[in-house]
């Protein structure tokens, strides 16, 4: 089933972005200035949002969700 609106991402909260990548890596940044720079709404793939736990945002593209 395809979602035709997504859930808007409160990046205020958010402190680091972990970007799953492909075959197990994973890519850490901290976004110290760089939430202006990101449009999830763009990306394909799911979202993981601990931001109210711990500060983190986990991003699993497309083929690796």
């Amino acid at each position: 089933m395809k979602r035709f609106f997504s859930n808007p991402i409160d990046l205020s909260k958010v402190d680091v972005l972990i970007y799953h990548l492909p075959d197990g890596p994973t890519l850490s940044v901290e976004l110290d200035g760089l939430a202006s720079f990101l449009d999830f709404d763009m990306e394909i793939g799911d979202i993981c949002d601990t931001s109210d736990i711990d500060g983190v945002l986990h991003f699993f593209p497309r083929g690796n969700a």
